[in-house]
């Protein structure tokens, strides 16, 4: 199929671009600047900015799928940047798709449009949208979400929204960097008892997920009009789990704690502090941080096993593996970037 990848440029849209052209469908990458090492000349590459609905019109014309990975993600920021890019955004690549009868829409969402700053145990896609947000991002990403499976059946156009959990692999340039620098500079704390489970999901899974729900798209598929948690399907210790990335690294480990009672105190009152005085930048902790940190969240990846066969290719000691080779060759030292993927 003729597909379209937003994001092209960020982690997982270069992965995407990888598994759709390994499955011999012809890619078209819209980014805002020039591409990665993935997206090559087999690539045709369209430039722009998914807030502006032109650009993205063009985009989406001759299009057979359309997949929205391109989003600000992140816990800090102004609501006008998270609600212009996240929602304004993708209410222009779907408008463009029913415009250009475009077939499908595959949009890459997030388990945290559900997070309420409880623990997610076990959850699958029965569970509502927040009522209580901690942060611009999923409240954003919530209402794109919503739009894209509102639009499944109009005129045609078939949708899905996938949920993937804590995107991480080689060519990260957002979690395991960030967590890697604040260990060497000795600001990472274990938030909570240092006993909640995470999901995960390698990089080249969530790709996968991605390919696997476009071509089970047809009139009729239970995956239209559906949303899916991606993940490994097998969550981990998040602590010791970050403890085994800081060892692949040479860092150091990490020892300190801090209660979740001070940690959501101690990020009310830093958020508080940077809107008081005007500080754009990220405050060190937060309470969305703190809840994302102590909480328990693995998710019931079924719904996807079962419509369209989602598996995970990669398993976690593999990907691990991987990890650590790419690290090995200064994969670590990466700049953050806004990929997605974060805690």
């Amino acid at each position: 199929m003729k597909a379209l990848v937003t994001g092209a440029n960020g982690f997982l849209g270069t992965w995407l671009v990888r598994e759709l052209l390994a499955k011999g469908h012809e890619v078209t990458a819209l980014t805002r600047r020039q591409g990665q090492a993935a997206v090559d000349g087999s690539v045709r590459q369209v430039f722009g900015d998914i807030r502006n609905a032109e650009a993205v019109d063009q985009a989406c014309r001759d299009q057979e799928a359309v997949f929205h990975v391109a989003a600000i993600s992140g816990i800090w920021g102004p609501w006008k940047l998270y609600h212009s890019t996240n929602t304004i955004g993708t209410r222009n690549v779907v408008d463009a798709c029913l415009k250009h009868k475009v077939p499908k829409l595959i949009y890459t969402s997030s388990p945290s449009v559900t997070f309420n700053g409880q623990h997610q145990i076990n959850q699958n896609e029965s569970a509502p949208y927040a009522t209580k947000w901690l942060a611009h991002y999923p409240h954003s990403k919530a209402l794109a979400e919503q739009r894209v499976l509102d639009a499944n059946d109009d005129h045609g156009l078939m949708t899905c929204a996938l949920r993937p959990h804590l995107i991480w692999g080689p060519g990260d340039r957002h979690l395991i960097p960030r967590v890697i620098t604040r260990a060497r500079k000795g600001q990472l704390r274990r938030v909570g008892d240092g006993t909640n489970q995470v999901d995960a999901t390698y990089v080249e899974n969530a790709a996968l997920a991605h390919v696997l729900a476009a071509e089970a798209m047809r009139p009729g598929s239970p995956v239209c009009g559906s949303a899916y948690f991606i993940s490994q399907g097998d969550p981990v210790n998040c602590w010791g789990w970050i403890n085994e990335i800081l060892e692949l690294a040479n860092a150091p480990k990490v020892t300190r704690s801090l209660s979740y009672y001070w940690a959501h105190r101690l990020g009310h009152a830093l958020e508080a502090w940077h809107v008081t005085f005007n500080n754009e930048s990220e405050p060190r902790m937060t309470r969305f941080l703190a809840a994302q940190l102590a909480k328990s969240h693995y998710f019931d990846i079924s719904r996807a096993r079962n419509d369209f066969g989602y598996y995970p290719r990669v398993s976690m000691s593999e990907g691990m593996q991987k990890l650590a080779a790419s690290l090995g060759s200064g994969a670590g030292e990466m700049t953050p970037d806004t990929a997605t993927g974060k805690f």
